[in-house]
């Protein structure tokens, strides 16, 4: 056994099912105080949803947090004291007053409530009727007004506006490097379409939930390697069938 970088998204992910989450909250907890091996935990959530969650899950203090979809990072998560360096990076090229502007052209476009839109991130909801012929309408025309920026559509509801160079995978990478943790003692678990970044952002072992959503097996789907793992049982059940798999634990 060796220490290894833990990454989890957490809805429908780590949480959905209580009595293994308890169990693999203690094998983490075990691993951890054993080997050394940090726990992370990169949600599309809010800080504001996230402390939500944390009142109404048993869910082990994390070694960082990663919020808003990769755009915040959280280096103590007693504290939540923001990483400024991370900060930095997503700022370059980055307009957002001029993004949401355009926005407002497409009213099949309704923004998510106060606690989810941030500086770096600009947040909506949108069907998956609208969003086939809305998303590509969108993007030509903040392309053509030369702005930097990433979509991400997750859900089936949930499109989020984020600066370029930000998503789940890039801010786990941040982490990687800040640590000096290679891809292979990395593993990495989703459920849905913006957990895509955490799987594609380089060769850390990634591991799909039985009861991930159809956006996210499409894409495992087309892009089947050996360090992706496709679990048979659901949230944290198979998140510890995944870590056995790759023999984390």
């Amino acid at each position: 056994m060796e220490p290894f970088l833990f990454v989890t998204d957490l809805d429908y992910t780590l949480v959905g099912d209580k009595e293994s989450l308890e169990h693999l909250n203690t094998e983490l907890e075990k691993h951890r105080k054993t080997y050394g091996t940090k726990v992370v935990y990169a949600t599309g959530r809010s800080l504001t949803l996230y402390k939500k969650l944390v009142a109404e899950e048993s869910l082990i203090l994390p070694d960082a947090l990663i919020t808003s979809v990769g755009t915040e990072i959280y280096l103590d998560a007693k504290t939540y004291k923001l990483d400024s360096e991370w900060s930095e990076k997503l700022s370059f090229g980055w307009n957002r007053s001029f993004i949401t502007e355009i926005v407002q052209k497409y009213p099949e476009l309704v923004p998510q409530q106060l606690s989810e839109q941030g500086p770096f991130k600009a947040s909506y909801l949108i069907g998956e009727k609208d969003a086939v012929k809305i998303l590509p309408l969108l993007k030509s025309e903040l392309e053509k007004n030369s702005l930097k920026f990433n979509l991400i559509y997750s859900g089936g509801k949930d499109l989020d506006i984020l600066p370029l160079h930000a998503d789940k995978g890039l801010a786990v990478k941040f982490l990687q490097q800040k640590w000096e943790v290679d891809s292979q003692k990395t593993v990495v678990c989703g459920d849905s379409g913006n957990d895509i970044a955490l799987f594609n952002a380089g060769e850390q072992r990634g591991i799909i939930v039985g009861n991930a959503r159809p956006e996210l097996l499409e894409w495992y789907n087309a892009n089947l390697t050996e360090y992706r793992y496709l679990a048979q049982a659901s949230y944290a059940a198979g998140i510890l069938e995944g870590l056995q798999y790759f023999n984390f634990i």
